[in-house]
């Protein structure tokens, strides 16, 4: 069994400020001891996600479809998935709550990504103002029911009648939670998944959490399903995104310009 964290981070949700958006390593320095076991954490995604990335972002640029300069509002998201896309003319804006998430290597290889400030439930731009709205696994991380309304209508409001609509998430159904790496225990009570994250997660084994730190990531974590999807999004296709061909691994809320 892992041991556990003494005592938690200052913040189990947010990780210390840094000039890299690579869970703190800068310069080419190891990370500090307290990102030690999030960077492990995240070397697992390293190895599995890439392929359903690119997957995924080839089937946004074909059911977008893109001509390569449209202007892209991404609402919780980084550089990464745009790289995978490789179209380096698109005009991206990344918003997010924190610190900006490019570096200025990044900035000068992708000259049209832009980073700025801002909240997912009230977003300071006007409707029309991007082509497209788009976020990646951004929606499942609100807390409550309430904030994932507001923010469903947020992104409707900024897309406007026309504007085309790309937001993903997790589908609650899927047997293997996204967030903690762990099969089933999303489904039990948040009572009992406090206590059994720690041993029966890769979270758990490599993150070493505190109990505090377990309670404040199922605060945070609300996984939808897919009539939930449709409510949220009324007026848009809700695409079923499948792991092997069989299971339904995530939602997306679409709409397109034929829509």
């Amino acid at each position: 069994m892992p041991k556990r964290a003494a005592t938690p981070a200052p913040s189990p949700l947010v990780p210390p400020p840094a000039s890299r958006p690579d869970q703190g390593r800068q310069h080419g320095q190891p990370p500090p001891p307290q990102l030690k076991g999030r960077a492990r954490y995240h070397s697992i995604f390293a190895l599995i996600s890439p392929y359903f990335r690119r997957r995924r972002m080839k089937a946004f640029a074909t059911t977008m479809q893109l001509h390569g300069s449209e202007r892209i509002l991404d609402i919780g998201g980084g550089p990464g998935v745009w790289r995978l896309l490789n179209q380096p003319g698109l005009h991206v804006t990344l918003l997010n709550t924190e610190t900006p998430v490019l570096t200025p290597e990044d900035a000068a290889r992708w000259p049209h990504l832009t980073a700025v400030h801002g909240d997912a439930t009230r977003l300071q731009f006007s409707a029309g103002t991007f082509d497209i709205i788009f976020s990646n696994s951004v929606i499942e991380h609100l807390h409550t029911w309430e904030n994932q309304q507001t923010f469903a209508r947020e992104a409707l409001r900024v897309a406007g009648h026309s504007g085309r609509l790309w937001i993903q998430t997790p589908a609650r159904q899927f047997f293997i939670e996204p967030h903690f790496l762990t099969i089933g225990l999303h489904w039990l009570p948040k009572s009992w998944q406090l206590h059994l994250l720690p041993w029966l997660s890769l979270w758990g084994w490599t993150r070493q959490p505190s109990k505090s730190m377990t309670q404040a990531w199922l605060d945070e974590i609300r996984l939808l399903s897919e009539s939930e999807m449709k409510q949220l999004f009324p007026q848009c296709q809700i695409r079923k995104e499948r792991f092997l061909g069989l299971w339904t691994k995530s939602f997306i809320a679409t709409r397109s310009k034929n829509s």
